[in-house]
């Protein structure tokens, strides 16, 4: 996987139009979409990652991590840049992103490996041990409109760890379930890991990336501060956040 001087630039509109028929007004009475401002997530970024590694993605809220995910999932096209990647790729951005509130949790599944590029068959082959890897048998038959958040996220994750994809991209997904689902879907990514795919994720959980990372890469508004070992770059990146307010030493 290579990106090579990829930049990503985003447009935020004055005006957006918002249903079909206005579309057509604002074309025929020749209304201009004033352009408010634009600005860069990426800025000529280089990044190479070979076959085989566990790539962690660090940076504050807004330094483009999320956006490196999205464009080598091909779901964003870089404003200038080329990526280049090799194999099939999963992409868990938004856990139940494809999901259906009146659909039950069977339904669902099917309909979520659709959306992850799972053919029928493979679904079928893989079916018992995204059950079984979800531990949610009681609730298989319930509409999802019924689930709480954490069982939809925990159903979602589920899916996406059973697949044999080549390159799996990860944003913020580790923290679903509980304790103990938690362990089992580090395992999984271990597993992952050991087999030869290769892991590009994006997560505040500091731990979990030290576990299941060897190499870091630091993002600020949209450069690389440093690419290093995965120990290197936290021991940076921890010293470089601001430290956490004490509220109880405040005066009331």
């Amino acid at each position: 996987m290579e990106l090579r001087g990829v930049s990503k630039r985003f447009y935020f509109y004055e005006h957006r139009t918002s249903s079909l028929r206005e579309w057509f007004i604002r074309r025929i009475l020749r209304r201009p979409i004033h352009v408010r401002h634009a600005a860069f997530s990426l800025r000529n970024l280089d990044l190479r990652i070979q076959p085989g590694e566990s790539v962690a993605l660090l940076g504050h809220n807004g330094s483009g991590k999320s956006t490196v995910l999205r464009l080598v999932a091909g779901i964003y096209r870089p404003t200038s840049g080329t990526i280049t990647t090799a194999g099939r790729i999963t992409a868990v951005i938004e856990l139940g992103a494809g999901f259906h509130p009146e659909l039950t949790g069977v339904e669902n599944i099917r309909l979520y490996g659709a959306v992850l590029g799972l053919t029928r068959p493979e679904l079928q082959a893989r079916y018992d041990e995204i059950v079984a890897f979800a531990g949610m048998d009681d609730f298989l038959d319930t509409p999802l409109k019924y689930y709480s958040s954490g069982m939809e996220a925990r159903l979602a994750f589920s899916v996406a760890v059973c697949l044999e994809p080549a390159i799996l991209l990860l944003d913020e997904v580790l923290a679903v379930g509980d304790q103990a689902f938690r362990a089992r879907c580090l395992e999984r990514l271990r597993a992952f890991h050991a087999r030869g795919g290769t892991l590009l994720l994006v997560s505040h959980e500091l731990d979990s990336i030290q576990e299941l990372c060897t190499r870091g890469v630091w993002l600020r508004a949209g450069r690389v501060v440093q690419d290093a070992d995965i120990a290197t770059v936290l021991a940076a990146y921890r010293a470089d956040r601001p430290p956490a307010r004490d509220i109880s030493r405040e005066d009331p």
